[in-house]
């Protein structure tokens, strides 16, 4: 669906800053593409860059994007520009924003947001039907229509990150970027969200690149993984294949940093059984540190 080849970002300044370097990815059809790395690593500048919402001093370099659509033909994203790069966006590629508070306008309701998508991209529809599919959308996330009227500060966290979900598949777009989407929810709101995304993509067959710096989700939803740090992409495989068989010294450092329900660092899903090569504590150090942590 998507191809990045050599792409570069810069912000320019007094000392320019190199955010994105020489990055290729490819994105498969209905696939779940994670992107991994810390805070700063430049995950969401690539994804800004590549749907062209970077704005200065943010500088692309050199590189390319290339959407190839299921009907068949390939479009180089940079070659796109004023009316025909807004009707890309939203219709083709959509993006879920990290922080749905601050995407959402707190002042119009959750019905008119929707239907502006409608009112932009599908002008010939009537206002009946817009409420219409608006109301499916919201019911399609798991959001009772009846939330229509209601504006983003009656919503929770985990509604208004549906709504959000809900206006990126609004278009049925054939690819879609989500930034971050369960920062800031709580766990059991975080569980119910992927359980969504994972649903959605398998019934209407979208592909996603899912960003987060949590590894350990990732390493639950998709089924490629690409580690991404200080620009660059320094591992990218299976998700099965980089949690048993990680490769870089980063990625090791990355699925050694995370606890575990048993105490034992490094052993946060599945087995439960510390994994040498991860280079964590052996198990006495690790019962140590619990015992620590309990006194």
């Amino acid at each position: 669906m998507l191809t990045i080849d050599d792409f570069s970002v810069d912000y320019l300044g007094e000392r320019t800053t190199h955010a994105v370097k020489n990055v290729s990815l490819t994105l498969g059809r209905g696939e779940v593409l994670g992107l991994a790395g810390e805070s700063g690593c430049g995950k969401s500048t690539l994804a800004y860059g590549v749907t062209r919402l970077l704005k200065p001093p943010a500088l692309i370099t050199s590189g390319s994007a290339t959407f190839h659509s299921r009907e068949g033909y390939s479009v180089d994203l940079a070659s796109l520009g004023g009316a025909d790069l807004r009707a890309f966006r939203w219709d083709k590629i959509s993006m879920v924003f990290q922080g749905a508070m601050n995407s959402l306008n707190p002042v119009i309701s959750v019905q008119a947001q929707l239907e502006d998508i409608f009112t932009t991209h599908r002008p010939e529809m009537k206002w009946k039907e817009r409420r219409q599919v608006a109301g499916d959308l919201l019911e399609r996330v798991g959001v009772d229509r009846s939330r229509l009227k209601s504006f983003p500060h009656e919503l929770s966290g985990g509604m208004r990150q549906r709504v959000m979900i809900a206006m990126a598949m609004a278009l049925d777009p054939q690819v879609m970027i989500m930034d971050e989407p369960t920062t800031a929810l709580d766990v059991v709101v975080q569980r119910e969200i992927l359980d969504e995304i994972t649903r959605l993509r398998s019934e209407l067959g979208f592909a996603v690149i899912f960003i987060t710096h949590d590894l350990p989700l990732l390493l639950e939803i998709s089924d490629r993984i690409a580690v991404m740090k200080g620009g660059e992409i320094v591992e990218l495989g299976d998700a099965y294949e980089l949690y048993t068989n990680p490769q870089h010294p980063y990625t090791k450092r990355l699925l050694a940093s995370f606890p575990s329900l048993t105490g034992e660092r490094g052993d946060f899903i599945r087995t439960g059984v510390a994994d040498a090569r991860l280079g964590v504590e052996d198990a006495v150090t690790a019962v140590a540190h619990s015992e620590g942590a309990d006194r």
